[in-house]
């Protein structure tokens, strides 16, 4: 399961997050709650920190004059956003990401948008080299609050096996 928790001594109880290798299963879709309200503070933060300064992201005057009238968020930003929403239920048992395909930005986000994402898993594969861990890819999707779809992308993960991460100790 994706959250819960186990006894580690009599009445103690530890929070656990993710799924193990086992617990995946080709087909299963993934609702990542909450959703996540974009401020203009976060746009502004986040293209100061990768250097994106593209005016339609931080010039309203600018973006005023594009054909979407007000500045848009980050597209990398979308993208981060939507890979943290899914931590707690595909890749927080994860050994790392091995990548990500297919990345599309289909629809504009703004500032008070607010994202909600899925994720469906797409393909199972043990390890050949690794016989403890596996290969997760799923398909994240995630749409703003009227519905839209505004980013869709497929990620590969290599997942530790029931028993096996260094979180199990």
């Amino acid at each position: 399961m994706r959250t819960g928790s186990i006894e580690i001594a009599p009445g103690r109880f530890r929070e656990t997050q993710g799924r193990w290798f086992e617990d995946f299963v080709v087909g299963h879709v993934y609702e990542h709650r909450p959703g996540r309200t974009i401020s203009e503070a976060d746009n502004s933060w986040f293209t100061l920190l990768t250097m994106n300064t593209h005016p339609t992201h931080i010039d309203a005057v600018y973006a005023a004059r594009t054909e979407f009238g007000r500045p848009m968020v980050v597209s990398t930003l979308t993208l981060a956003i939507l890979v943290g929403m899914s931590v707690s239920d595909v890749s927080a048992k994860a050994v790392a990401n091995l990548g990500w395909q297919e990345v599309r930005m289909t629809a504009p986000v703004f500032a008070g948008d607010t994202l909600y994402a899925t994720s469906e898993v797409l393909e199972l594969r043990p390890s050949d080299s690794r016989p403890t861990q596996g290969l997760v890819t799923v398909r994240t999707q995630g749409h703003n609050q009227d519905g839209t779809l505004v980013c869709d992308f497929r990620r590969t993960m290599l997942v530790w096996r029931r028993g096996h991460g260094p979180g199990d100790a």
